[in-house]
């Protein structure tokens, strides 16, 4: 599960060429559109000629990576970044021949970097910012005059002209830091979704194994005793005759074989009767199942079932259930000093399993954020022992696909360790199935 994770965690961010030359190509005709508007429907003075040739070599660029590359090709993030550079470039240009950081247009700086925010590694944003920052600050000082009507050029007042530089810098800096965080909590969101699915799909096929196991051991058992009575039978015959001695040897092999063949499928009919994909498990079936692998790693298991007078709750055999349930009880086994206890109960209306441990409990930093993909803290951080915090994200997402509710809370001082309660409807549980859907 770690190798998987860390696979979904560090992707490579490649950004469609496709994506990038539709927003240049709107840039230049907003661009186009914008100095028609100044010059000749306002009667602006505009250095149209230096602004039409910086536009028409942007143009230019793009026809030309058009014709080049395939649409669909993905630009690795240092050519991405290269591209959105050379945009801020252009448009430091731009507004240099247009009065500087008196052009009202000058918060575009915020496009390359907003754009690199949400789809490239973190130190091309920041370059790529300090670079957007660089250029808003060289405006302040190197320009030409603002287009204006008037017989003298517009002149702001330069405290002024200094909050609109600082304006411009702190709007890079923290609407990028916000794409930022909001793309990379999606993006993480997402991979975890994705190793959800496949965490599930694997739970499925291991259970379909089973039932197949089981079909094989049933199917196969009524030839295999026909195949076993004939050899004993002939056997019986060649020694009553005194015939052959070497046919009778081989006869008896034959028959030992048989024997062999259906005592191994009577073991796989065993194993397999317990987790055949549609039968019914009774609740107190489904802890024990989950408890037995994690009984000898040197921490008691205590299991408690409360009696009621309602009828022992019991659903369909859900992998979903068993891995999030397993998963949660793997976690108590691993912070545990001593001892796991493993609660349940149910009545006409309600299903509920906890699970607690005598462990340090759930710091309180992550007490509220517990659930969130990527979130760990485990006692052991070495390359082996950590994670990547997707276990207890898996485990609650599977859970509350079946129609459970599963909350985390700390033990009241001064006992300690953690406590996770899972309370399904009792409908819900008795009739959960296996989900099919993708996880999207």
């Amino acid at each position: 599960m770690s190798d998987l994770a860390s696979d979904f965690r560090h992707p490579n961010r490649y950004v469609r060429l496709d994506t990038i030359l539709r927003l240049r190509w709107l840039a230049a005709l907003g661009q186009l559109a914008t100095i028609f508007i100044v010059s000749e429907g306002l009667d602006f003075e505009v250095p149209v000629i230096p602004c039409v040739v910086i536009i028409g070599l942007s143009s230019l660029l793009n026809l030309v990576l058009q014709i080049r590359f395939n649409p669909v090709h993905r630009l690795a993030p240092r050519y991405a970044a290269a591209l959105l550079t050379l945009n801020i470039a252009e448009l430091a240009a731009l507004l240099f021949l247009t009065g500087g950081l008196q052009n009202p247009f000058s918060f575009l700086f915020l496009a390359p970097v907003l754009i690199s925010a949400t789809a490239l590694p973190t130190r091309i944003t920041i370059g790529l910012g300090i670079f957007a920052a660089a250029c808003a600050t060289a405006l302040g000082f190197y320009h030409l005059p603002l287009p204006w009507n008037g017989e003298e050029p517009l002149v702001l007042p330069r405290t002024y002209m200094i909050a609109v530089w600082i304006s411009i810098v702190l709007v890079i800096g923290v609407t990028s830091l916000y794409a930022f965080q909001v793309t990379e909590e999606a993006r993480k969101l997402s991979d975890a979704l994705a190793a959800t699915e496949l965490v599930l799909t694997r739970e499925q096929h291991l259970t379909q194994i089973d039932g197949l196991a089981a079909a094989a051991a049933h199917e196969l058992g009524t030839p295999l005793s026909t195949i076993f009575l004939i050899s004993r039978e002939l056997e019986q015959a060649i020694e009553a005759k005194g015939l052959d001695e070497h046919a009778r040897n081989d006869l008896k092999t034959l028959r030992e074989q048989a024997q062999r063949c259906r005592e191994i499928l009577a073991k796989i009919t065993q194993l397999s009767s317990q987790g055949a994909p549609f039968d019914r498990m009774p609740l107190s079936t489904l802890i024990e199942e989950t408890v037995a692998p994690h009984r000898d790693f040197g921490i008691a298991i205590k299991v408690r079932i409360a009696l009621a007078q309602d009828a022992e709750p019991a659903g369909m055999r859900n992998p979903a259930i068993l891995y999030g349930v397993g998963n949660i009880l793997e976690n108590a086994v691993d912070f545990a000093r001593e001892r796991v206890e493993v609660n349940a109960w149910w009545d006409a209306n309600t299903v509920e399993i906890v699970v607690s441990d005598d462990g340090p409990g759930i710091a309180p930093d992550i007490l509220k954020r517990i659930g969130e993909p990527y979130l760990t803290r485990r006692r052991n951080s070495d390359a082996t022992g950590g994670g990547l915090g997707l276990g207890v994200f898996i485990a609650r997402t599977l859970l509350e696909r079946t129609g459970a509710r599963v909350s985390f809370t700390n033990r009241t001082f001064p006992d300690h360790g953690a406590i996770v309660t899972i309370v399904w409807p009792r409908s819900s549980f008795e009739t959960s199935e296996v989900p099919s859907e993708t996880l999207t």
